[in-house]
C-alpha cells in the first residue's frame, strides 16, 4: 500500500506581531506622549532594567580664610534615592466574527480566511497607546501603588518627604479670584538659590490654569483693571506661554485640582524600561493556536516616578 503526502494550504492570518524593536517604539509612543513627560517637563530615565540609583550630594559651607596649609573645611554628605519602575500590562481579546459585517469586511477576506482588519489593529494600537498616555500622565502625579495599574506619582512622594517645603492651599479652593494671590505664595516659598534657574516650573493643573487666563483677562481682579492684559479683556491669551512673577508656568493636567508644584525639571523624575525586553506590543491571532475567532492585544511596559532633592521642591496641597 502507497503512502501519499497531503499538504494542506497555508492559511494567511495576521503576519505582523508588534515586538523587538517596534514594540519600544510603540511604547515610546504610549508612554513618551503623556503631556507632562512629551512636552519636557521632567527628566525622562529610559532603559531602566530594574532599578536606578540617584545621587544627591550636600556640601557644608565651602569658602574659608586663606592659609599656606590645606585644611579640609567643608563636609560632603551623599545620600540616595531609588528610582523603581513598576511592571503594568493591557490585555484585550476581540472576535474577528464581530467584524464580518462591518464596513471593512471586504477587507478580511472570506472564509478560513479572514484576519483582523489591517485598519482596525492600526487603529487599536493607536487608541491603547493614547489611552495609556493619558493614564500615565494621571498618574504620574496623583497615582497611588497601592492601586491597580498606578506607581506612586508625585504627589504621593513630595506627601511623604519632610524635606519638602510646604504650602497650604486655600480654603474653599482656587478660583479667579484669588488664583494670583495662590501663585504668588508658591513663587513666595521658592528657595531663593533656585529663583531664576532656567528648567524653574510652577506646575499646575488645568483648572488652576484656566482660573489664571481668566483672572488675567480682567474682571477688575489683581490690579489689571476690567479690560486686563494690554486692555484686550478674555482675548488676550492664545495659547501661549504663561509666567508669574518671574516663574514659568507649566500646565499638568494629570495634577490633582488645587495643587501645584514648584521644581526643576531636572528634579523631578520618570522611568521606564522603554527599550529592554521587558516592553512588548503583540496582536495575536488565536486562530491557529486554538481554533478559536478570537485576537489578543498584549502591551507590556514599566513606569516609575521619583523625586531627587526634597527641600529644592515647593508642594501647594
Amino acid at each position: 500500500m502507497s503512502l501519499k503526502r497531503v499538504e494542506l494550504g497555508t492559511t494567511t492570518n495576521i503576519t505582523t506581531t508588534y515586538a523587538g524593536e517596534f514594540a519600544g517604539e510603540y511604547i515610546a509612543a504610549a508612554l513618551l506622549s503623556a503631556s507632562t513627560i512629551n512636552d519636557g517637563g521632567v527628566t525622562v530615565k529610559p532603559n531602566i532594567a530594574f532599578k536606578e540609583v540617584i545621587k544627591k550630594l550636600d556640601t557644608g559651607a565651602l569658602v574659608s580664610d586663606a592659609t599656606c596649609d590645606f585644611n579640609a573645611n567643608s563636609s560632603v554628605t551623599l545620600t540616595e534615592t531609588i528610582l523603581q519602575p513598576d511592571e503594568f500590562q493591557v490585555n484585550l481579546q476581540l472576535c474577528k466574527k464581530d467584524f464580518v459585517s462591518d464596513w471593512e469586511a471586504q477587507s478580511m477576506g472570506y472564509g478560513m480566511s479572514q484576519t483582523l482588519p489591517p485598519k482596525f489593529s492600526d487603529f487599536m494600537i493607536a487608541h491603547v497607546a493614547a489611552e495609556v498616555a493619558q493614564k500615565t500622565e494621571n498618574t504620574l502625579f496623583k497615582g497611588v501603588t497601592a492601586n491597580v495599574g498606578e506607581f506612586d506619582g508625585y504627589e504621593v512622594l513630595l506627601a511623604a518627604d519632610n524635606t519638602v517645603v510646604d504650602v497650604a492651599a486655600v480654603g474653599g479652593g482656587v478660583d479667579s479670584a484669588n488664583v494670583v494671590a495662590e501663585l504668588s505664595k508658591v513663587v513666595d516659598a521658592i528657595p531663593a538659590a533656585l529663583y531664576g534657574k532656567e528648567d524653574l516650573f510652577i506646575y499646575v493643573p488645568s483648572s488652576i490654569a484656566k482660573f489664571y487666563v481668566q483672572a488675567l483677562g480682567g474682571f477688575a481682579a489683581a490690579g489689571l483693571g476690567a479690560n486686563g492684559v494690554n486692555n484686550m479683556g478674555t482675548q488676550w491669551w492664545n495659547n501661549g506661554s504663561l509666567t508669574v512673577n518671574g516663574v514659568k508656568i507649566f500646565v499638568s493636567p494629570g495634577l490633582s485640582n488645587d495643587k501645584m508644584i514648584a521644581a526643576q525639571r531636572s528634579n523631578l523624575f520618570f522611568g521606564t524600561g522603554l527599550l529592554n525586553n521587558m516592553n512588548e506590543v503583540k496582536i495575536i491571532d488565536m486562530q491557529d493556536i486554538d481554533g478559536s475567532q478570537n485576537v489578543r492585544f498584549i502591551m507590556r511596559y514599566s513606569a516609575g516616578a521619583q523625586i531627587g532633592i526634597g527641600q529644592d521642591i515647593v508642594f501647594y496641597a
